[in-house]
């Protein structure tokens, strides 16, 4: 099989997007992409297939018909993923599978979510069906168990909880597309609405449109595209029940678990060799379990990680540096793939403001929700300068 290699990425600003249609969403990212290319691309010519991750909230209903329409892309097969908050991100490993393949030589990712043009509102669609609903039982409330329970287990304390909000806010004033650029203290955050305790609003990443593309090729012709491309070293996909209910009594996510698992096995690297990470922060407890989740510290140990400042972007593990999900925001098709745009950046020295210096090998993970859990998907992405 051959290697695949990112060599383009093109985004929009994110935000509250009343004014713009679902296709001009995708067209905005895709024509960003296509200007991104050092080279040049001719793309009716040069991409053979595409992945398009969305839930088309708004639409309720998307086909790879709503892609060509967008771009102009018409007689390539397009595949569309959805797979709950990891979709851009599985879209994007796909991609990545079909180019190892050899089934296709170039291939566009390209992601797109308008959350806001839902009359339910976020917490409403939100809301588990089933079993849960009208028992109040949402998002927010089954995050709140986690992270009352983490305080519980490992004397995580409200305040470290709230560092991470902090510390991505910081992040998202310095990151030209991140929804909501401000800067707070652990005060502003633990004293912000509750929203289900002990998760206060800046807590909670913000409902955000968007929409995000990247390039994915293969060794022969990576080059082609540019002289600085970014290699897909591994990844891992893992989903786990619903109900199972045996994650150390909601202080982990075992598919976050198998999931880095197959991405470090895959790619020969282990937690301490990642520079740079974006991970799934929908609440500021989700990052902190992530942390070891995928091996950066110990079970327990978040509290301590984050406030020895390792996860800062001066730290020696930056974590979030575009400002994650809680500043950056959340438009579900476009979030995994947002990231992997970052990290493209990051290794390519192209980050700006919130360069990690000297970057080698980067890290994206996703979380998604089934009907009755949290963190019942995930998706890991390792990629390598």
């Amino acid at each position: 099989m051959t290697d695949a290699h990112v060599v383009g990425s093109g985004i929009i600003d994110f935000g509250e997007k009343y004014e713009w249609s679902f296709d001009d969403l995708l067209e905005g990212a895709y024509l960003d992409l296509v200007e991104s290319v050092d080279h040049g691309i001719e793309p009716t010519k040069d991409i053979d297939a595409i992945w398009y991750g969305t839930l088309d909230i708004a639409n309720e209903g998307a086909s790879g018909a709503s892609v060509a329409h967008a771009t102009g892309l018409f007689e390539k097969p397009a595949t569309q993923i959805v797979n709950a908050c990891a979709t851009g991100s599985d879209a994007f490993r796909n991609a990545v599978q079909a180019v190892k393949a050899g089934d296709v030589e170039v291939a566009l990712v390209i992601g797109a979510e308008k959350m806001l043009d839902s009359t339910e509102g976020l917490i409403g669609g939100a809301a588990l069906e089933r079993l849960w609903r009208g028992r109040g039982v949402t998002m927010p409330a089954f995050f709140g168990m986690r992270a009352t329970r983490h305080m519980e287990q490992y004397d995580t304390t409200r305040e470290q909880i709230a560092e991470v909000s902090v510390k991505n806010h910081e992040n998202g004033t310095k990151y030209p597309h991140a929804h909501q650029q401000f800067e707070c203290t652990v005060d502003d955050v633990t004293e912000s609405a509750t929203v289900s305790y002990p998760l206060n609003l800046y807590d909670c990443c913000p409902v955000t449109d968007g929409a995000c593309a990247v390039l994915v090729t293969n060794d022969e012709r990576a080059r082609e595209f540019t002289d600085a491309p970014v290699r897909v070293a591994g990844y891992g996909f893992s989903t786990d029940s619903f109900m199972r209910g045996d994650d150390l009594a909601l202080t982990n996510f075992p598919a976050s678990r198998q999931a880095s698992s197959m991405a470090y096995e895959r790619s020969g690297y282990g937690p301490d060799d990642v520079d740079v990470a974006e991970v799934h922060d929908c609440f500021s407890i989700t990052e902190l379990i992530t942390y070891e989740d995928l091996g950066f510290c110990e079970q327990g140990e978040a509290g301590a990680f984050i406030d020895d400042g390792v996860p800062h972007l001066d730290g020696d593990k930056p974590v979030n540096p575009s400002g994650g999900l809680l500043s950056k925001g959340h438009p579900i098709g476009a979030t995994g793939v947002a990231q992997i745009a970052e990290i493209f950046e990051q290794l390519r020295g192209e980050a700006g403001d919130v360069q990690v210096p000297d970057a080698e090998v980067g890290l994206q993970h996703n979380i998604g929700i089934g009907r009755n859990a949290t963190g019942a998907v995930s998706c890991v992405n390792i990629l390598e300068r």
